[in-house]
């Protein structure tokens, strides 16, 4: 049955724009959250009737589930509607690490070591058992709260499920399924047991239109359809690149906050013969697909082949812990750190400290980074876009030369204007950071420049919105 208050235009995403806390005196504070959803929503305008329907995350957000049903006090949302499921935790950690994070994720980003892995038995079919129930409860919200002819942006691969799902629900409603990490090729997808793919791609194909970072995302989409099912059926395929929100960027990296963490970061790096030194900046979590490690044992591959850096470049690497719940990334986050350790003890002097690393989580110093970075390397072994890629030149002060890794979706706008890599070849990124280091400065002004104006072409709010205006065209 339809609720009362409607909804024209829902969203629906695994983390939702508020999380709650218990305190000590059981009362529980809200903490907004940021993001390009968050910014994309507040495009629609404050007339338009709207929901967002999003997961309970820990302990805080189910205390409020239970106190208030699930629809939040719009004072803790910013004003916005949300909609938030109490999933039952055991269900929501098969779902959330079973499958989204340790199947799908590795699958897209294609992580699997396969001479052992994956071997999907028993326990992963109690897992997908839960997935399935984890999107079928994002169904069901949704269908109880959009209105008649709603639009419903549902997102990412958590929510994989849903579209068919809430097809079958509401025929009604014109559904879109946007899709944020890159897509395996079809050899690659078929490591999936067939029937779970052939499911997969059906729930994605209950969407009216479904779309991804960057056509060639969407074509390895295409292809999978088109080999395991025979076609996309009458899911229109679209293309939205995300971009960077240039005015809150420039805004916020001007802050006092940062000015002062930009002043200890060039304390700590320091400089050479009365010169600053030249910075590498890289700023990531620590997931396997960001391919840190590699990028440190590059940076260590052009201290050996070209002496003439050392002491005179500082390796800045922000890797800031992601997904410690789960032992491989634990034992990943161990390794960047020890990688670090290695170089900084064989090349290191006592006024030099070649790589300079922080893992503790600091968005401030993260921008400060960007103001003050000479070379800014990104290079993942694939990423759905990487927006750190499209950040840095907009915040640059002095323009930075950009290491892409051409597995990233960002490659795709800023290949031109990058140095490009294979994030697999250490001699060959070594050698792009020599050049990107020894960068003419005019050169440098001018390709950062045209990665800005590339980085912002679809800000946030208009990404939003260009899917929203396409699905309600169809």
């Amino acid at each position: 049955m339809v609720s009362e208050q409607a909804a024209q235009v829902l969203v629906a995403s695994n983390r939702g724009p508020v999380s709650y806390v218990i305190g000590e005196d059981g009362e529980l504070t809200a903490g907004r959250g940021g993001g390009g959803l968050v910014s994309g929503l507040s495009a629609i305008g404050p007339d338009t009737n709207a929901v967002w329907v999003c997961a309970a995350l820990g302990d805080g957000d189910r205390e409020a589930v239970r106190r208030t049903g699930g629809r939040l006090d719009p004072g803790d949302t910013g004003g916005q509607r949300v909609r938030m499921l109490g999933i039952e935790p055991e269900v929501y950690a098969d779902a959330y690490n079973g499958v989204a994070n340790s199947t799908l994720w590795f699958i897209h980003h294609l992580l699997y070591q396969t001479p052992l892995e994956p071997a999907f038995g028993t326990e992963f079919r109690a897992q997908w058992a839960s997935y399935e129930t984890y999107n079928r409860a994002f169904a069901e919200a949704l269908a109880d709260e959009a209105g008649d002819g709603a639009a419903v942006l549902i997102q990412d691969y958590h929510l994989a499920l849903v579209p068919g799902m809430l097809r079958a629900l509401r025929p009604d409603l014109r559904i879109g399924l946007f899709w944020h990490t890159p897509w395996a090729s079809a050899d690659y997808y078929r490591l999936l047991p067939d029937d779970i793919g052939r499911q997969l791609l059906r729930g994605v194909l209950g969407a009216d239109r479904a779309a991804f970072h960057t056509h060639r995302w969407a074509d390895a989409f295409t292809d999978c359809c088109t080999q395991l099912l025979g076609g996309t059926g009458k899911t229109r395929i679209g293309v939205h690149a995300l971009g960077a929100d240039a005015d809150f960027l420039r805004e916020r990296a001007n802050r006092p906050d940062v000015d002062e963490r930009l002043a200890e970061l060039r304390e700590q790096i320091g400089s050479y013969e009365g010169a600053p030194r030249k910075t590498i900046v890289r700023v990531d979590r620590t997931e396997l697909s960001k391919n840190i490690v590699r990028g440190m044992l590059a940076y260590r591959q052009l201290l050996t082949d070209r002496p003439e850096w050392r002491e005179r470049v500082t390796h800045v690497a922000f890797a800031y812990p992601s997904r410690q719940d789960l032992a491989v990334y634990r034992d990943y986050t161990a390794r960047v750190q020890e990688v670090a350790d290695e170089i900084n003890s064989t090349y290191g002097t006592p006024g030099w400290t070649p790589v300079v690393l922080h893992v503790k989580d600091d968005f401030a110093r993260s921008l400060a980074s960007y103001r003050l970075a000479d070379v800014a390397l990104v290079n993942p072994i694939r990423d759905g876009m990487n927006l750190v890629a499209k950040e840095i030149p907009v915040v640059s002060e002095d323009g930075c030369a950009l290491v892409l890794s051409r597995e990233a979706g960002a490659y795709e706008e800023l290949g031109e204007d990058a140095l490009v890599v294979n994030p697999y070849d250490l001699t060959a990124t070594a050698a792009a950071l020599h050049e990107a280091l020894t960068m003419d400065g005019d050169e440098r002004a001018a390709r950062t420049k045209r990665l800005a104006a590339a980085a912002t072409a679809l800000p946030p709010q208009r990404w939003f919105l260009d899917q929203l205006e396409a699905l309600r065209a169809l």
